[in-house]
């Protein structure tokens, strides 16, 4: 039988590896991506059945590149989930904390733990594509100068020794992923309860409030809103929209008036809610 593929953005042991594994199962076969367009094209071009994908940080804030990476591919959001980040400072065995000269990891890594960092002002912080990787080049270099800001899993695969633990600045922080697929996906275990979509709008003045007031009117609970610019259109918006709903009855009725409000409307998926995940 053939094995489920998904990309990621990183090596195993990286957070999106772990989501895949969490979400999917340990069977699945995970196709390692240097970027996150790189994950769009597997997905668009069917090089990978599936897509996990970071779109914001409790600490951090949203991934905005990523929302427009997934419009420009025509992805379909089938499923989110929530992961509690844990980011302990690891370094190669032996290693002592008075011996590292430069700390390597992901920028929003290094952001997630920028009150540890300020501790110590003559370390040198090293920006990488991803914080397993950052791990696996320590432990393959003996790289006995380098810390490095990594998951409890990535010690445990690279086999490197954690100097300390849970260095993030809030103790609560977690990432909401995305799974992504080129299609809908018909086969989900249970009816969709939230939806994103993508949409545009007139200049007419209060325009974005009158469709706020019609998710409201129609029983959709508001979870998300973000904005980003339109690169051909200098001072244009287009919103980025997540709601929740108890009943899909509601979702429909406010599609159809949706469509006729804005002057370009995309439905980007709809799924299951991965707030149980956040527990």
């Amino acid at each position: 039988m053939k094995k489920i593929s998904v990309a990621i953005q990183g090596i195993q042991a990286s957070f999106h590896h772990q989501v895949a594994l969490s979400y999917f199962g340990s069977e699945v076969r995970v196709v390692e991506c240097k970027s996150f367009a790189e994950v769009s094209k597997s997905i668009s071009q069917s090089q990978s059945d599936f897509g996990v994908m970071a779109l914001e940080n409790s600490i951090a804030g949203s991934i905005i590149p990523n929302y427009a990476l997934i419009d420009t591919h025509n992805l379909q959001i089938i499923g989110e989930y929530y992961l509690n980040i844990q980011l302990n400072l690891m370094g190669f065995p032996g290693v002592l904390l008075e011996n590292i000269t430069e700390i390597h990891s992901h920028p929003i890594a290094l952001l997630q733990c920028s009150v540890f960092l300020e501790q110590f002002p003559k370390i040198k912080l090293i920006e990488t594509t991803d914080t397993a990787a950052a791990a696996k080049n320590v432990r393959e270099n003996k790289l006995l100068h380098v810390g490095v800001l990594a998951s409890p899993l990535a010690s445990q695969l690279y086999q490197l020794e954690t100097i300390k633990s849970a260095v993030h600045t809030v103790k609560s922080n977690k990432t909401r992923f995305v799974i992504l697929s080129k299609e809908k996906h018909l086969s989900q275990k249970s009816s969709p309860n939230k939806v994103s979509v993508k949409f545009e709008l007139d200049d007419t003045p209060g325009s974005l409030a009158t469709v706020l007031n019609v998710l409201n009117t129609s029983q959709l609970n508001l979870t998300k809103i973000q904005s980003m610019p339109i690169i051909e259109k200098p001072f244009k918006y287009s919103f980025f929209v997540d709601f929740v709903f108890s009943d899909y009855a509601f979702f429909e009725k406010a599609n159809r008036l949706l469509q006729i409000m804005t002057t370009e409307y995309k439905v980007l998926g709809e799924y299951q809610s991965g707030k149980s995940n956040l527990d």
